[in-house]
C-alpha cells in the first residue's frame, strides 16, 4: 500500500531478500546447470528446484531476489499450465517476488496469461543471456524498492479504517473519499493530483477495487521512468524481431490491462513524441505493437497522476492540451497531510505501532510534547515521511514513552548534521546529496534531479547504485 490504509488483519513482517540469490525451477538437468552457471558467471548465488513441488518448499524455507521457471513440466510438455499454476503458488507464498517464466513453446497467449498470474517478465527459450540477465537485474532492482518501501511503512495508507470502511479523520480527506466512491463505479478516465506522498498510488488502486473491473487487472506503470527508447514496448508490446532485443513477442501494459484497470504514474513527465503516441490509444482504445501493422483494441479504464501543475505544462507547451483533456474526464487534487491536522497525531500512532510490531518491540506512548511537534512539523514529504519518522522513532525509543527529541524532525540524525566532508568517500558524499535534495523537494524526482544538474534517467540509474528508494508518483 501507498501512504496511509490500514488493515486490522495481523501481517507477517516483509523479509529482506538477498540480493544476489536466485531460484531456477527446471526439470531439465542440462539446462537447469546452463541457466545456474549463467547467473554464478555474474555473481548470483543459484538453487535449483526440479520440480514445482521442490520449488514451493524452497520459496517457504529460504529467501529469494527472483526465480526463474519453466513452463512445462511432466504432466504436459507444451501447455504451460503446470507453470502458470506454479506461478500462481509461488506469488501467493512470497507476493513481491519477481518470477521470470521461460519457455521454449512460447506464444503470445502464454505469455498473457503467464504475466496476469504474477509472472514479472516472459522469456522464451534459447534465451539471449544478455537479455536475461538485463531482465533479472531489473526486476530485482524493483524488488528490492518494493521491499524498502515495505520497510519504512508495512501498511502505508491515506486512510484510517474503522469497521472495514476506508474513511477519512479529516474534512479535506473525507470530501476527498467521498468524491472518488461516487465515480469509482463509472468508466471515467481519472486524473490524481497532489504532492508526492500523499497517497496517489493507493487511491488508483482502491479506485479499480470499488469499481466494477476489480475482478480483472490492476496494471501500474511509472511512465516518468521509462525511457524513450522503451516507451512504446512497454506500454504497447513488440512482436518478435522488432528490434535488435526483441527475441520472443511480448504483450505491453494496455493489452495486460484489458478489462480492468491501467495507472499511468507520473504522466507529467511523459516527453512530447510519447504523448502523441499515448494519445491515439486513449481516444480510442486502438494500438500496434512495435514491429506490427495490426491494430489490436483494450478495454481499459485509465488512472493517471502527476505532482505537476499540468494546466500550466500545457500553457508552456510542455504537454499536449488534447491528451489531458482525455485523462481528466474526472480530476481531483489530493491533500498534503499538512492540511489533514485530526490525521497526523492517529496515524503516527499507528505507524508507530506497526514498526515496533515488526521490529519485536513494545510500542511506545507518544508524549505530550511529540504529539506538538508532530502538529507543528510541516510535512513536505506527507504521509509517506510520517511514516519513516515513526519507524525509525520505533528503533530509537528508549522507554515506555516517546520523547518530542526522539522524533528527529529537525536535525540529528544520519543526515541531519553537516559531515565531515574530508573524512567521506566520493560515493558516501554523491548518496547523501542526493538524499538531501529529494528531502529539500518532497521526494519529487524533477527538481531533485534540476538541483543536482543531472536528468532524471540519470538520478534514477544513481537511486539503484547507492541502493537507495526511488519515490514513486503517489
Amino acid at each position: 500500500m501507498d501512504d496511509a490504509a490500514v488493515s486490522h488483519s495481523p501481517r507477517k513482517p516483509a523479509r529482506a531478500a538477498p540480493p544476489r540469490r536466485v531460484l531456477i525451477v527446471e526439470d531439465d538437468a542440462d539446462v537447469a546447470q546452463a541457466l545456474r552457471l549463467l547467473l554464478v558467471s555474474d555473481d548470483y548465488q543459484a538453487d535449483i528446484a526440479a520440480s514445482p513441488d521442490e520449488a514451493a518448499a524452497r520459496i517457504e524455507s529460504a529467501q529469494y531476489a527472483a526465480a526463474i521457471v519453466d513452463m512445462n513440466y511432466r504432466r504436459d510438455t507444451t501447455s504451460g499450465g503446470e507453470g502458470l499454476q506454479l506461478i500462481a503458488r509461488l506469488r501467493a507464498a512470497a507476493p513481491q517476488l519477481p518470477v521470470l517464466a521461460m519457455t521454449a513453446w512460447a506464444s503470445v497467449g502464454l505469455a498473457v496469461e503467464a504475466m496476469r498470474v504474477g509472472a514479472a517478465d516472459f522469456i522464451e527459450k534459447p534465451w539471449s543471456n544478455v537479455r536475461l540477465l538485463q531482465v533479472l537485474a531489473t526486476q530485482i532492482a524493483l524488488h528490492r524498492s518494493h521491499l524498502n518501501e515495505q520497510r519504512l511503512s508495512a501498511a502505508q495508507t491515506l486512510l484510517l479504517a474503522h469497521d472495514g470502511e476506508f474513511v477519512a479523520e479529516s474534512p479535506s480527506m473525507r470530501a476527498a473519499v467521498e468524491s472518488l466512491r461516487r465515480i469509482a463505479g463509472t468508466d471515467a478516465n481519472v486524473l490524481l493530483l497532489g504532492e508526492n506522498g500523499t497517497g496517489k498510488t493507493l487511491i488508483a488502486q482502491k479506485l479499480h477495487e470499488w469499481s466494477p473491473r476489480a475482478a480483472r487487472a490492476f496494471v501500474k506503470v511509472n511512465v516518468g521512468a521509462l525511457a524513450p527508447g522503451v516507451f512504446e514496448s512497454e506500454l504497447f508490446g513488440h512482436v518478435r524481431g522488432a528490434y535488435t532485443d526483441a527475441k520472443s513477442e511480448r504483450a505491453g501494459r494496455f493489452e495486460l490491462a484489458d478489462g480492468g484497470s491501467l495507472f499511468l504514474d507520473e504522466i507529467g513527465t511523459v516527453p512530447a513524441a510519447q504523448q502523441a503516441a499515448l494519445l491515439r490509444v486513449v481516444e480510442d482504445g486502438e494500438f500496434e505493437r512495435v514491429g506490427s501493422s495490426r491494430t489490436q483494441r483494450a478495454d481499459v479504464r485509465l488512472i493517471a497522476a502527476t505532482n505537476l501543475d499540468l494546466a500550466q505544462e500545457v500553457r508552456e507547451s510542455r504537454f499536449r492540451q488534447d491528451l489531458l483533456y482525455r485523462l481528466n474526464t474526472f480530476e481531483i487534487t489530493l491533500p498534503p497531510l499538512r492540511e489533514r491536522d485530526t490525521d497526523i497525531v492517529p496515524l503516527a500512532r499507528l505507524y508507530l505501532a506497526q514498526a515496533a510490531a515488526r521490529y519485536r518491540r513494545e510500542p511506545p506512548v507518544l508524549s505530550a510534547a511529540a504529539e506538538r511537534a508532530l502538529l507543528r512539523y510541516p510535512w513536505p514529504g506527507n504521509v509517506r515521511e510520517l511514516a519513516h519518522t515513526m519507524e525509525r522513532a520505533a528503533l530509537l525509543a528508549r522507554g515506555a514513552q516517546l520523547d518530542a527529541a526522539e522524533l528527529q524532525l529537525r536535525g540529528g540524525g544520519a543526515d541531519g548534521d553537516e559531515p565531515d566532508w574530508s573524512r567521506i568517500t566520493l560515493e558516501q558524499a554523491e548518496a547523501r546529496l542526493i538524499r538531501q535534495a529529494l528531502e529539500r523537494h518532497g521526494g519529487n524526482l524533477q527538481r531533485a534531479a534540476d538541483q543536482l544538474g543531472i536528468t532524471r534517467q540519470s538520478l534514477y540509474r544513481r537511486l539503484e547504485k547507492h541502493g537507495l528508494s526511488a519515490p514513486e508518483e503517489r
